[in-house]
């Protein structure tokens, strides 16, 4: 089978894409497929595939999750649980919690996990300007290192910029996202 050429791709639309005959036909098969799509996603950004299953597990469920679980979910020693759940609750994509009279801790995420993923954006961006500013004092003026600095400390101002905007935005697109969950079309 030929890959498709641009005009082929250009053609098509959301609406008329082939299924994926991997795609899961039912809430039973929706887990293992989602979770080992998340896990492809998230390492092929460097991070741990171990951690990216944990992720999509976490963003299917409506419960809190205990490290036996995500170990299970994971396929992953109770060792490697605890230190990317501890990362995970230090990027704060993860929180822990307790029930009620259990002394073991779970994990959840929550609903709004990606508004939160913006704001630790805006804290290393600041830091990373912050960075760039000392650096940017001791350094010569000129040259290709001082370029490269001011360059990342330009870059890091232009993004925090935005942040206001990306935040509210975000703010205004998932109040929309409600609003349709509450107001499905109809046929």
């Amino acid at each position: 089978m030929s890959d498709p050429t641009r005009d082929d791709l250009a053609q098509r639309d959301d609406d008329s894409a082939p299924r994926d005959d991997s795609a899961p036909r039912d809430r039973a098969e929706l887990e293992p497929w989602f979770v080992d799509r998340y896990a492809q996603y998230w390492s092929s950004q460097g991070l741990s595939v171990i951690e990216g299953r944990m992720v999509g597990h976490l963003l299917l469920s409506d419960q809190p999750v205990s490290a036996d679980e995500l170990a299970k979910a994971s396929g992953a020693s109770r060792g490697s649980v605890s230190t990317y759940t501890r990362r995970l609750v230090e990027i704060g994509f993860v929180r822990r919690v307790r029930r009620p009279g259990d002394r073991s801790h779970y994990f959840v995420m929550d609903a709004d996990v990606w508004g939160g993923f913006l704001d630790n954006e805006h804290a290393y961006l600041v830091k990373q300007r912050e960075l760039a500013s000392t650096a940017l004092e001791l350094m010569p003026p000129s040259g290709p290192a001082h370029e490269r600095i001011r360059n990342m400390h330009g870059y890091m101002e232009w993004l925090l910029g935005y942040y206001g905007t990306l935040r509210s935005e975000w703010a205004r697109h998932k109040d929309g996202l409600a609003e349709a969950d509450e107001n499905p079309p109809r046929p």
